[in-house]
C-alpha cells in the first residue's frame, strides 16, 4: 500500500489570461452537499472585481472585431478541451452538487453540447436579428446587431457547470466580454473553466472569472461605469433589486432573474440578443445612391 499524500489542488481567479490570488488574500471553504471540505476558493474583493473589469475592457476591442466565423472556431475548440478534460469536471460536479457520477455525466455531456451550440451560433445570429428593413422612399436600410459591451454575469447558485455555461456562452458567442461572478456555494466547476480556456485560443481577458460572496462582488460590478451589462441570473431577490437600482446609474442593460425549471432544455435565442445592439444604416438609392454617399 502507498502511503503518498494526494496533491492537493489550489484554485485561483482567472483574470486577464492569468490566474491571481484574490488582492485581499482572503479565501473560504468550500464543501459538498454533506458538509465535507473540497477546497478553499478565493474570496474576491471589490479590487480584483475591478481589475476584472479593466481586463474585460481591454479585450474587448480585439474579440468583438474577431470575424463571427473566428469566435464560432475558437469556442468550438473550448469545447474539444472540455471533453478532454470530462473526467475532472464529472468529479467536480458531483460534488458540488451532490449528483451520482452517472448524473454528473449527463450534466457535464449537456453543458459540453451547450458550448458547441453556442459556438454554431456565431455566425447565424446576425441573420436572425438582423436584415434589410422596408422603407417608403428612395432609401434602403440595414440593420445589424453588435455587442453590448462589457457583460457582468452572475452565474446560477445552483446549477454549477451547465447553468454557469448556459449564461456565460451566449455573452462571449455575440462578441461581449464577460466577468463571471461563480456560484457562490459551488464556485469549483467554474475556477476549472478558467484552466480550460486559458489552454484554448480565447484571448485573455474575453472571460475573467471571480469567486467568493456573490454580493459582495457583484455590487461594484453593477455600479461600475465601464460595465455595460449585467445579468442577474444568480441573485436572489432582494440582491437582484439591489443591483439593479445600482445598475441603473449609467443606464445598463439588466437581464432580470428568470426562473429556469430545467437547464437541460433548449436555451433558445434570448440570451443571445440580450446582449446586443442594433445598428442601422440609411442609404440613398437611384441617382443618390451612386454616388456612394451615406448617412
Amino acid at each position: 500500500m502507498s502511503d503518498r499524500l494526494s496533491v492537493l489542488k489550489t484554485y485561483k481567479l482567472y483574470v486577464g489570461g492569468k490566474f491571481p490570488r484574490s488582492e485581499s488574500g482572503r479565501v473560504y471553504e468550500v464543501t459538498d452537499h454533506k458538509g465535507k471540505w473540497l477546497a478553499n476558493a478565493p474570496q474576491s474583493s471589490r479590487k480584483d472585481a475591478r481589475d476584472a473589469v479593466v481586463a474585460a475592457r481591454k479585450a474587448f476591442g480585439a474579440w468583438s472585431g474577431a470575424t463571427a466565423y473566428n469566435r464560432g472556431q475558437v469556442l468550438y475548440r473550448v469545447a474539444e478541451m472540455l471533453e478532454g478534460r470530462k473526467s475532472q469536471f464529472v468529479h467536480e460536479v458531483a460534488d458540488a452538487e451532490g449528483l451520482s457520477k452517472s448524473k454528473a455525466a449527463d450534466q457535464v455531456e449537456a453543458t459540453i453540447d451547450r458550448w458547441v451550440w453556442y459556438a454554431g451560433w456565431t455566425d447565424k445570429i446576425a441573420q436572425v436579428v438582423g436584415g434589410g428593413n422596408p422603407v417608403a422612399g428612395p432609401f434602403f436600410n440595414l440593420s445589424s446587431p453588435e455587442p453590448t459591451g462589457v457583460v457582468a454575469v452572475l452565474a446560477p447558485q445552483e446549477s454549477s457547470f451547465l447553468g454557469l455555461v448556459s449564461v456565460l456562452a451566449p455573452v462571449i458567442a455575440t462578441g461581449n466580454t464577460a466577468v463571471l461572478v461563480a456560484s457562490e456555494k459551488a464556485p469549483l466547476p467554474a475556477l476549472s473553466l478558467g484552466e480550460v480556456l486559458a489552454t484554448s485560443d480565447v484571448p485573455g481577458g474575453t472571460v475573467n472569472i471571480l469567486s467568493g460572496r456573490t454580493a459582495e462582488i457583484a455590487a461594484p460590478l453593477a455600479a461600475h461605469q465601464d460595465v455595460n451589462a449585467i445579468d442577474l441570473a444568480g441573485a436572489d431577490e432582494a440582491l437582484a433589486k439591489e443591483l439593479e437600482i445600482a445598475a441603473a446609474d449609467n443606464l445598463k442593460r439588466v437581464l432580470r432573474p428568470q426562473p429556469v425549471d430545467d437547464w437541460f432544455a433548449s436555451p433558445g435565442l434570448d440570451r443571445m440578443t440580450a446582449f446586443l445592439e442594433t445598428k442601422t444604416v440609411w442609404h440613398p438609392t437611384g441617382s443618390l445612391g451612386a454616388s456612394g454617399s451615406s448617412y
